[in-house]
């Protein structure tokens, strides 16, 4: 089914940034915070673009109810980029390029479509920065919404 807005309607955009405190390799649930965020900046219909501006992390849309995904996830990361190989890349030590090519096979950007101000994820998905690194890191997750806005 194919849905229009009015004619009339304006669109517009709202950008934001998220500081998301890491603790070393793992996945963060950041669903409730942009959906927050959707709340506030009062999003109607639209699309919402996550953007993380880093190269030694990444987003995912994943399951949320069961941990033992994300388990699994981080696992089959591991396998596919190591830290016991010996890279050309290693000044800043031997999790930092395996951290470039998990970042490099997950994304750095995420677009998802927003209805009546509500991320249109699936009943099991949720938002996730990646940390791909050993030690905790500030990172930063952008936010740009286009699309049209409540009253």
């Amino acid at each position: 089914m194919t849905t229009r807005s009015p004619a009339d309607t304006t669109v517009g955009q709202a950008f934001d940034t998220l500081a998301v405190q890491t603790r070393g390799p793992g996945l963060s649930d950041q669903t409730a915070a942009v959906r927050g965020w959707l709340a506030q900046i009062g999003a109607g219909d639209g699309l919402l673009t996550v953007f993380i501006r880093h190269t030694s992390a990444s987003l995912l849309i994943q399951e949320h109810a069961d941990p033992d995904v994300h388990t699994d996830l981080l696992d089959a990361l591991e396998r596919l980029a190591p830290r016991d190989r010996p890279y050309v890349h290693d000044i800043e030590g031997p999790d930092d390029m395996p951290a470039h090519i998990k970042a490099a096979l997950t994304a750095t950007s995420l677009s998802i479509p927003i209805k009546a101000g509500k991320m249109l994820l699936g009943t099991w998905q949720g938002i996730y920065v990646v940390e791909h690194r050993d030690r905790s890191h500030r990172r930063e997750v952008v936010l740009h919404y286009l699309g049209t806005f409540d009253g």
